[in-house]
């Protein structure tokens, strides 16, 4: 019998509609680390307005904005993630923790099935 592995995905839905997942988790940290939506899309491989879209689906969809992004000017321009979006990474991050400790819990069942 081969490898037994459990996979999950996790992502939050507001109003019946996907919100929050890895795609926008994974671009808020970068954004979180580059200071640019524009080199965070660039590291996922993806284009400036497919990132500025979900950016912009959260501010929109989200109870404040996760993203504030500032124009050009002489140190040029640049985004940056507000405390609501700081706040939403850390308990993503926990929520996938968890997710994952239950989910190697389970494996190790499956093991000795």
């Amino acid at each position: 019998m081969g490898n037994k592995e459990i996979r999950i995905r996790c992502w939050v839905e507001l109003d019946g509609k996907k919100f929050f997942g890895p795609g926008p988790a994974r671009l808020l940290d970068l954004i979180d680390n580059e200071g640019s939506i524009a080199k965070a899309a660039k590291c996922m491989g993806m284009s400036y307005k497919k990132a500025w879209d979900i950016v912009t689906d959260l501010n929109t969809r989200g109870k404040e904005p996760y993203v504030i992004s500032r124009k050009g000017g002489e140190k040029g321009g640049g985004a940056e993630l507000t405390a609501a979006g700081k706040l939403v990474m850390v308990k993503y991050r926990n929520l996938t923790q968890k997710l994952r400790s239950l989910v190697s819990e389970e494996e190790e069942l499956l093991a000795h099935m």
